[in-house]
């Protein structure tokens, strides 16, 4: 049995990069590190649920069109990742939590420090069907903008 439940999310802005967290020196995990937005799931919450409540708290964003990409058992720990385009920027995310909460370009994920939980969750992240379908649906909306 995992000894922790985490509920984790991810925007995808248009360009396709990533909504991410960089934690301040008083987080209790991982703190002065870059990690997805979410947190524990409380006692007799749902991973969706949670999920929902994290991004709302710690973005200010609420989102509808959050996509499971994925849900397992990493390092000892029960993980969810969901996934969802987005047409926000910057500008319209609240930083309830952390240092900062921005949209990061994957190409410099290799330069940020991150964990090895974030880290194992972004390399998967980026291959995944949930990822590629993100960046669609954005690409799609821009093509039919005039």
């Amino acid at each position: 049995m995992p000894e922790h439940r985490f509920a984790t999310v991810v925007l995808v802005d248009q360009r396709g990069w990533i909504l991410l967290q960089e934690r301040d020196e008083h987080a209790p995990i991982s703190p002065e590190m870059w990690s997805l937005v979410g947190g524990h799931v409380e006692e007799g919450e749902t991973m969706a649920a949670a999920a929902h409540r994290e991004l709302a708290e710690e973005t200010g964003v609420r989102c509808d069109a959050l996509r499971l990409q994925f849900d397992g058992e990493l390092f000892g720990n029960h993980y969810t990742v969901w996934v969802a385009p987005t047409t926000l920027t910057d500008d319209d995310i609240v930083c309830g939590e952390g240092r900062q909460i921005v949209f990061v370009d994957p190409d410099q994920l290799s330069s940020l420090d991150h964990d090895a939980v974030a880290a194992a969750l972004l390399a998967g992240l980026l291959r995944s069907p949930e990822y590629a379908d993100a960046v669609d649906a954005r690409s799609a909306e821009d093509r039919r903008r005039p």
